[in-house]
């Protein structure tokens, strides 16, 4: 006989966004149901942000060895023992899975089912032997790779972020379809521990980004020896002896590309088949599950949240979306996302970071005022040989913060300044009175806020004013 179920909240997906809701939902003492078919963790445990930074951990420490020569420090260049590369990643991998796991969740009490569900109705949904008439559902089932239809591409051993942290040997030469963030990290990763990288984007690299950062990263790949192929499209793919062609175009012309190995990181697809949306009245596209701004679905009784909902998809908007959820479903506050301060950073070397709005975004509101920094006028980059990076500054003709884009080492941590700075609709006068530390790779966002004051200080009026002040004693 089939059991029947009634917690108060049941979430679909043990990926960031499930689990930060299970786990807040019964530690605030409601009784939580938490269904997974997969693993536990879901994409950034398993095969996405966890492993490829320590992959990309890996390829730095490779690339410090090479470089060691600029600070007067003689050594032959690294040997990279890939298996034991790709062990590294798997007890990363490892060391943070408990976090995640079921034990944990059911320690918080939270009641674990490792099995596929799906909605039977408005109000409920099965799952293994069991019904679950839940007070509220949370949908969090993620997403997976996409694949383009390229013709041929579908009968090829092609890899994804699913498969390619399951190699054991290093790739002889790596083709790359995409530009996007995981396309540069991994590209960039895979090239520094010894193999040869060609990326292939139809568009321009990190399209989503502003193009002078961007730029900056464009110079870094080609130093390192990436072949770049920016607006050529994929017309078709085919076995190539034990390797795959790519048949490119770009412009009039065509050429053919060869590797040994295929990544294909050409986005993301929410995962919303087989999940039986349509018998909970639940409106859905492949672009995701229609939500409002409480994350509300059409069905009021079930939420959705993470990559499933289309839009930006990123772990740490995965959590936040938790909490939205959490004020709505648990304590009936109308609570709704904000993403006008969302950061995103792309973990290459530089990395590359952005929060608020790109200067085509804030000139289509009404003027603005840019104020820039180079890494190369900074101290701290100049004692450990840093080439490439800048920070970018968008703010209104009155100094309030708009948005900032940087390029650095670092990048990643430095946002965060300047995400409160756009949260709280701070003006620069906040950033350019602050003591910053020195010397710091992040001085370079002090030195641009400093610069939007330069004109008023440093003037004519100024001086005569000073020139009065002392001749009064």
């Amino acid at each position: 006989m089939t059991e029947l179920l009634t917690p108060d909240i049941c979430v679909i997906g043990a990926g960031t966004a499930g689990l930060v809701t299970a786990a807040g939902a019964s530690q605030l003492g409601a009784s939580t149901v938490l269904i997974e078919a997969d693993r536990m963790g879901g994409d950034c445990l398993n095969t996405g942000c966890v492993p490829s930074k320590a992959l990309l951990a890996a390829a730095h420490a490779a690339t410090a060895y090479r470089r060691a020569a600029a600070f007067g420090l003689t050594q032959a260049p690294p040997r990279v023992d890939f298996a034991k590369v790709m062990a590294h990643v798997q007890g990363v991998i490892a060391a943070v899975a408990p976090n995640d796991s079921q034990a944990r969740f059911e320690g918080l009490e939270v009641r674990v089912l490792r099995s596929r569900a799906r909605f039977t109705g408005p109000q409920e949904v099965a799952t293994g032997d069991l019904r679950i008439r839940a007070r509220r559902f949370v949908i969090a089932t993620g997403s997976a790779p996409a694949v383009p239809a390229v013709p041929g591409l579908a009968g090829l051993p092609y890899l994804t972020n699913e498969t390619i942290f399951d190699l054991e040997s290093l790739p002889e030469h790596l083709l790359v379809m995409g530009g996007g963030p995981v396309g540069c990290e991994l590209a960039q990763a895979f090239r520094r521990l010894g193999a040869q990288v060609s990326l292939v984007e139809m568009a321009s690299l990190l399209p989503k980004d502003d193009p002078e950062p961007v730029a900056l990263l464009r110079r870094a790949l080609l130093k390192d020896g990436i072949a770049l192929y920016e607006g050529h499209k994929v017309l078709a793919a085919e076995a190539a002896g034990a390797g795959i062609a790519l048949t490119l175009e770009a412009g009039a012309g065509q050429h053919r590309l060869e590797g040994s190995h295929l990544l294909v990181a050409a986005g993301r697809q929410p995962r919303v088949a087989d999940l039986g949306l349509e018998a909970a009245g639940i409106a859905h596209s492949p672009k995701g599950i229609e939500v409002d701004g409480r994350l509300r679905t059409t069905n009021r009784r079930v939420f959705a949240i993470g990559d499933v909902v289309g839009g930006p998809q990123f772990t740490h908007l995965a959590a936040y979306h938790a909490g939205i959820v959490i004020r709505n479903a648990l304590f009936r506050l109308p609570s709704k996302a904000d993403l006008s301060a969302l950061p995103w950073v792309t973990y290459t070397d530089p990395e590359v970071a952005h929060v608020g709005l790109s200067e085509a975004a804030a000139r289509a509101q009404g003027p603005v005022r840019l104020l820039r920094w180079p890494l190369a006028e900074n101290d701290r980059a100049q004692a450990e040989h840093l080439e490439h990076g800048a920070i970018k500054l968008v703010v209104t003709p009155g100094g309030r913060i708009l948005g900032a884009d940087i390029v650095a080492p670092g990048a990643g941590e430095m946002i965060h300044l300047w995400t409160l700075a756009v949260k709280e609709r701070l003006k620069l006068g906040a950033v350019a009175g602050m003591i910053a530390p020195y010397p710091t790779l992040a001085e370079i966002g002090k030195r641009a806020a400093t610069n939007f004051f330069i004109p008023k200080l440093f003037n004519d009026r100024s001086r005569r004013l000073v020139r009065l002040l002392l001749r009064l004693g």
